[in-house]
């Protein structure tokens, strides 16, 4: 069982370190994002279950359970609020991104956001002009 929980916390803190790096090395806002997320997410799940199996207690075990819950609950929420706050505000995308999904569909004088494309074009944030 100590071989399975070394294991564990071995893997989480690997994570934990690929997010810092992916932080550091990622060339935009919204690839340092993602890294972030879902590494350090994974990472600290990792841990948490190595603490539960380790102590073996069911208090312990159920509040790791509600913390890693409430991670995977508000990891993805935050970073999605984080990535449309930094389109909003008009961050540049990486040179090399393929597309913007969002081109044309955010106005920023109303802040509407739209499904389709708005045929009002001086209203719209273009991130390739930035």
């Amino acid at each position: 069982m100590n071989i399975f929980i070394g294991i564990m916390i071995t893997g989480g803190t690997l994570f934990v370190l690929l997010a810092a790096i992916g932080l550091i090395r990622m060339p935009d806002t919204y690839l340092r994002i993602s890294v972030n997320t879902k590494a350090a997410t994974l990472g600290i799940s990792l841990v948490l279950g190595a603490v539960a199996f380790y102590f073996n207690d069911l208090g312990t075990t159920s509040r790791t359970f509600v913390i890693v819950l409430f991670l995977f609950l508000t990891a993805p929420v935050g970073a999605h609020l984080i990535g449309r706050a930094s389109y909003f505000i008009g961050n540049k995308l990486w040179y090399k991104s393929k597309m913007d999904d969002l081109q044309g569909k955010y106005q920023k004088n109303s802040h509407v956001l739209k499904s389709q494309i708005d045929d009002t074009p001086e209203d719209n944030i273009d991130h390739t002009k930035m």
